[in-house]
């Protein structure tokens, strides 16, 4: 009998901010992973890299000024940097509560590149703000370097595109693994967006959407569902007014529509619901369910959250 498949896609709060705070959050999103593990399903994890990515990119430029026999880290590397040590305390802190509950389950992290298209329309809108404040000097030098800046509190700083996920070139070795039984941790912060030239993939100055190629994950590896856990307890109608209202179903037209109507927060709730949708659309007969971090099993249970289907 197949196991049933599932891509789970860990927000900020499952990871916190701060390489403190991300070993302590990491233990109790550890803990809802293990309770999906004993449900028995198949289990491969997306997580953010926000704000990561940007302090990485920020000490590496940080010493290569100060360093000049050293070049500056690209965002592609900055990137797999951010994959590599949030998996290492991710994978660590899920290992470790399998074995509290008697669980013998392998966690692997694996290192992802996502493919880009050179021609997406982020590339010439960047929308992304990362690394330090700058003064204005620096801003212009920035710019004669070819990238993008924009003025913030306080001075400016690097703007970067966000172009969607066509491919994920690992996807091979994360069906194999989850196959073979492993929990498996991919596309870390989005992936590491790369190029195709010809045979060779080169790292884009860029960062993709995490729940975007959580997503792209989970239809090329037809799961069954789309988790996406994140610090609310649903989707909200007119959110924060006093008229909100709860939506614990929903549609795929009707998600639609609401999006047409901007009632998801662009920079945080909104690419959940695109994912979702775009998901459902891609697997009628799957389901995408949108909800806190501690109502995981309840929310794989289809007892919480918002669930969207096609």
């Amino acid at each position: 009998m197949n196991k049933k498949k599932i891509v789970v896609a860990l927000g900020h709060k499952a990871l916190g901010t701060t390489l403190p705070e991300q070993k302590d959050a990491v233990k109790a999103a550890a803990k809802a992973i293990a309770d999906l593990a004993e449900t028995d399903c198949r289990i491969v994890i997306s997580h953010s890299n926000a704000p990561r990515v940007g302090m990485i990119h920020t000490a590496m430029n940080e010493f290569g000024k100060q360093h000049p026999d050293y070049t500056f880290a690209p965002m592609s590397v900055c990137s797999a940097m951010s994959q590599g040590y949030i998996g290492y305390d991710l994978q660590n802190a899920i290992r470790e509560e399998l074995l509290n509950r008697g669980i013998v389950k392998p966690v692997t992290t694996i290192l992802t590149q996502v493919v880009v298209n050179p021609y997406d329309d982020s590339f010439y809108k960047p929308v992304k703000i990362i690394g330090r404040v700058m003064t204005e000097e620096e801003a212009k030098a920035e710019e004669e370097k070819g990238n993008h800046v924009v003025r913030t509190d306080g001075g400016y700083r690097r703007i970067v595109s966000a172009p969607k996920p066509e491919d994920i070139v690992e996807i091979d070795a994360i069906r194999t693994l989850s196959d073979a039984g492993h929990i498996v941790i991919a596309c870390g912060g989005g992936g590491i967006p790369v190029l195709k030239q010809g045979r060779r993939l080169k790292g884009a100055s860029a960062v993709i959407e995490k729940d975007l190629a959580s997503g792209k994950l989970a239809e090329l590896l037809d799961a069954d569902m789309l988790l996406l856990l994140t610090g609310e307890k649903n989707l909200y109608l007119n959110y924060g007014k006093e008229n909100s209202e709860p939506l614990t179903q929903l549609s795929a037209d009707k998600a639609r529509s609401y999006i047409a109507e901007g009632q998801f927060a662009e920079a945080s709730v909104l690419p959940k619901v695109v994912a979702a949708v775009s998901f459902v659309s891609v697997k009628p007969d799957g389901v995408a369910v949108i909800a806190d971090l501690d109502d995981a099993k309840a929310a794989f249970e289809e007892q919480a959250g918002t669930i969207i289907r096609s």
